[in-house]
């Protein structure tokens, strides 16, 4: 079994910034990543997400990304920036290392805890969680569902548009992702948009300084009283993008509110009528993908997890970064920082706490 002070799990833009900071620190670490390559999600995003349809990525700490052409699909450009960093700043990840489980190591309240692996284990003071969401999609349980003799899909499942070309296709969700494959997919066949409910859309651009702080100031508050923290969207609605007004004026960005049932060949409409589709796409998020942390018992009877700053409410040695209010570039930047220095802070605490023979 190996030893690390701090073991980082996930090597997205969270993680990398917090092992970025681990290390200018001083503090002795290693980054476990699931993935084959460096990149995070970024590198499993569908092929026609160009890197001009992004909303902004902001820099890694200590390096600007590169001049992107915004013709180049985000899979390719923004992986090969992160790869950049990773090698630039000598970065300790070992991949491909799916973490199955994080567990106390004994009784001891400020003891150690065992990250366990299929490739091996770590025993660690402390972990920073920064595995996001792509590997946990939502997919609602619908009545039905199981009878449907048609394609079902989620987000993340969707590759390249040609896939669709003349079926017709039920896109389910009202967030950015799901405007975004309704404008593209609305180009080759005939498509049906739904929603639980009406969607919001909101003038301007959406930027950290003004739209940015007051989602975050609501997120916040809501991880700090322990509540589960919706998605982002939910707290800003969506913006008039290009994509958004090219499926305005192509008359496809009508909502319907969402069907009652699935049966075999289509969809029950909510007003009782019957609607023939071929696919049915869910649009419909994603969760936290922590659930390698249940031995540690953090969700709380309301189904969320108390956060103060990073870190888990009562609980210094696990901090949730690219979590809550730090969803975002920004926020997962500033967040890997704040953690590698909260820690920083308690190694530093208990060192000095430690019977002498332990230190």
């Amino acid at each position: 079994m190996e030893f690390a002070s701090v073991v980082v799990i996930g090597a997205g833009q969270a993680g990398l910034s917090a092992a970025y900071h681990l290390k200018r620190l001083g503090i002795d670490h290693v980054v476990s990543d699931a993935n084959p390559a460096p990149g995070g999600a970024w590198q499993h995003r569908w092929e026609s997400l160009s890197v001009g349809k992004l909303n902004k990525i902001f820099d890694l700490p200590g390096m600007r990304q590169p001049e992107m052409d915004p013709r180049e699909p985000s899979r390719d450009a923004v992986p090969r920036y992160f790869a950049e960093f990773e090698r630039a700043h000598d970065l300790d990840v070992r991949r491909p290392v799916r973490v199955a489980s994080v567990e106390y190591a004994d009784e001891d309240e400020r003891g150690d805890l065992i990250v366990a692996t299929a490739a091996g284990s770590w025993r660690t003071r402390a972990i920073i969680n920064a595995t996001g969401t792509w590997n946990n999609p939502l997919l609602p349980h619908y009545p039905g569902a199981d009878t449907f003799r048609g394609r079902q899909l989620h987000t993340r499942d969707y590759t390249r548009l040609e896939d669709f070309r003349g079926q017709r296709v039920a896109i389910v969700g009202g967030g950015i992702s799901g405007v975004q494959l309704l404008e593209e997919i609305s180009r080759v066949t005939d498509t049906l948009w739904y929603t639980r409910r009406e969607p919001v859309f909101t003038d301007g651009e959406f930027t950290p300084e003004t739209t940015g702080r007051d989602t975050i100031e609501k997120v916040t508050a809501a991880v700090e009283a322990g509540l589960p923290s919706g998605s982002i969207v939910g707290y800003t609605g969506l913006g008039w993008t290009d994509y958004t007004i090219a499926a305005r004026d192509r008359g496809v960005l009508v909502r319907r509110p969402m069907f009652t049932a699935i049966e075999p060949d289509g969809v029950r409409e909510a007003d009782g009528s019957f609607t023939p589709v071929d696919v049915i796409l869910w649009a419909t998020g994603f969760r936290a993908d922590i659930a390698h942390l249940d031995p540690l018992f953090l969700v709380n009877e309301l189904g969320g997890i108390r956060m103060t700053g990073t870190e888990v409410w009562g609980e210094p040695r696990v901090h949730l970064i690219g979590f809550g209010p730090s969803q975002s570039t920004v926020g997962a930047n500033r967040a890997g920082r704040d953690a590698a220095r909260a820690l920083g802070r308690y190694l530093a605490e208990r060192t000095q706490n430690a019977p002498a023979n332990m230190k």
